[in-house]
């Protein structure tokens, strides 16, 4: 039995969460620019002792393992069970059962450890590739139907950032497509103006005006996932191969995650890339 232990973001220690440096944010012709995405960790699990032990004794088991981080523990109890296997530990504790785990490929005991994660100051771009990962994930993510996009905010990729004329070009543009979404949300009110429920109104012209905004535009995007599946969106999106500021994303998660259970995710190398990003590698690729 496991519950479910959350931390507002303000509420959890530095290594919980991921902020972008200062210059990473910045304010340019009334627009709020993201160059990095931000991430928190939001929730991680926590263990009912007292439920384990009941099991335990029911069996006539004695058993404890060495670590002290809850998913940890979760995985080597779930892979225990598969073979009742209590009685029989393997020599170096909880680290060399998960990495027996990795190198044996028995990836579902792994889908029983979860954690949620609040990602901001990303791209509805990199939320279109964010939510093609659909096993062992969900996903609830800020809805332009209900919520105002007056309020510029957009990021920029660091290739555009970084040239001066590529960024005036995507700056102005932003500009022009952001007014003609104001413009298009006040006249779409206007013309609604006869239907009696104030919040379908408002509904009913934004989810038309938002038909102009492009891909720039930031979103906030609350996701949780299980060991297994996070492990694959590193993978893959941690890549060289993979959009720069969704690989960016997925090697904050990784660090995190590395904090969080290094039994489980202390197996990836973080590598350089030319760009100034990371890949992540692993020996035990689609646990």
């Amino acid at each position: 039995m496991t519950d479910t232990q959350l931390h507002s973001a303000s509420a959890v220690s530095a290594p919980c969460s991921s902020l972008p440096a200062p210059e990473a944010v910045v304010e340019e012709a009334g627009i709020r620019i993201f160059r990095e995405p931000m991430v928190y960790l939001l929730s991680r699990q926590t263990i009912s002792e007292q439920e384990l032990n009941r099991f335990l004794a029911e069996h006539g088991i004695a058993w404890e393992t060495d670590t002290e981080v809850a998913a940890e523990k979760l995985v080597e109890t779930a892979g225990r069970i598969c073979y009742m296997s209590f009685a029989r530990p393997r020599p170096g504790g909880n680290a060399a059962y998960i990495r027996h785990i990795l190198e044996a490929g028995h990836g579902s005991v792994l889908e029983h450890a979860v954690w949620s994660f609040l990602f901001v100051g990303v791209s509805r771009a990199l939320t279109h590739e964010l939510v093609r990962h659909r096993a062992g994930f969900g996903y609830s993510q800020l809805s332009q139907r209900y919520v105002d996009e007056s309020v510029a905010e957009y990021v920029e990729p660091k290739v555009i950032a970084e040239d001066p004329e590529l960024h005036r070009l995507w700056l102005e543009t932003i500009a022009r497509t952001h007014q003609a979404y104001v413009q298009l949300a006040e006249k779409l009110l206007e013309k609604y103006r006869d239907e009696p429920d104030r919040t379908l109104r408002r509904k009913l012209a934004r989810q038309a005006a938002r038909s102009v905004l492009p891909n720039a535009t930031e979103t906030k995007i609350f996701v949780t996932a299980n060991a297994r599946a996070w492990r694959h969106f590193i993978e893959m999106r941690a890549s060289r191969w993979a959009d720069v500021e969704i690989r960016q994303l997925a090697v904050k998660v990784l660090r995190l995650l590395q904090q969080e259970a290094p039994h489980l995710f202390g197996d990836y190398e973080l590598r350089p890339l030319p760009d100034g990003t990371y890949e992540a590698i692993t020996p035990y690729r689609k646990v």
